[in-house]
């Protein structure tokens, strides 16, 4: 199972982001998926994450900001980010909980930076 990140960049204060997360390989089904971050020199936090049927939660640091989705059909996981702020910058990870078998087995993709700076 492989978890592909894509979409992060560099992008100004105020700006707009959409990661998106695509699982690839044999699995049965996919449970919980979700985004965390790692500033340089902080721990990874959780972001945001979304269940098989679609219940989100969100770090109170991008409520109101962020948008988590899904797409079942296409085994891809979604964040769209507005109102970018410079604390934002992190490298982003995608996480899945992936049903090869019980219990389900978590994965995480490689990271994608997202930079917020003017």
């Amino acid at each position: 199972v492989q978890l592909v990140e894509s979409g992060g960049g560099l992008v100004q204060p105020g700006g707009s982001l959409r990661l998106s997360c695509a699982a690839s390989g044999t699995f049965f089904s996919i449970a919980a998926m979700g985004w965390y971050r790692q500033a340089p020199g902080k721990q990874r936090e959780l972001v945001a994450d979304i269940t098989s049927g679609g219940s989100t939660n969100y770090a109170d640091s991008v409520k109101g900001r962020f948008t988590i989705s899904r797409d079942n059909a296409k085994n891809t996981v979604y964040l769209q980010m507005n109102s970018l702020k410079p604390e934002d910058t992190a490298v982003y990870y995608c996480n899945a909980d992936v049903v090869v078998a019980v219990p389900p087995l978590n994965y995480w993709g490689q990271g994608t930076q997202v930079t917020v700076s003017s």
